[in-house]
């Protein structure tokens, strides 16, 4: 991590932060990252994840988030392609691989993922444009 106090990030810091706490397991360092009044929309709309399609609004609704469906993988690695920094917002391109739990296969999901900043160091939204039936299941050998 940099020197900088967690005011002064701007979205494209806090998206790689997102990452690395993701990557860590690091639950509560993931939260704090998010405003109080934050949204998570990982993947945008009606999913297994979100059945409302509505996105999980508040640091509660994305805990339960993180519980649900980010802790029982395996591990969660992030290969960005491409950045994109504009303004208060941040467009990363490239590829999520999650090992399920279980660790028998891997999940292979090539998205676009956005961070909006509240402006105050702090992630106001995360979105993840990707398809549920474009989604590669890998099994992986022992």
């Amino acid at each position: 991590m940099d020197d900088m106090t967690d005011e002064t990030l701007n979205v494209r810091q806090l998206a790689v932060r997102s990452r690395a706490a993701v990557h860590a397991r690091d639950r509560d360092g993931w939260l704090d990252l998010f405003a109080s009044d934050a949204v998570v929309q990982d993947p945008i709309g009606v999913s297994p994840f979100d059945l409302a399609g509505k996105g999980h609004h508040g640091r509660e609704a994305i805990a339960a988030f993180y519980d649900s469906v980010i802790a029982p993988s395996e591990a969660i690695t992030f290969e960005i392609g491409q950045s994109y920094l504009c303004g208060d917002e941040v467009a990363d391109v490239g590829i999520i691989r999650t090992v399920i739990a279980g660790g028998s296969h891997e999940a292979v999901v090539h998205g676009v993922y956005t961070y909006r900043s509240n402006g105050a160091g702090k992630l106001a939204s995360l979105r993840a444009f990707w398809e549920i039936d474009a989604l590669e299941l890998i099994e992986l050998k022992d």
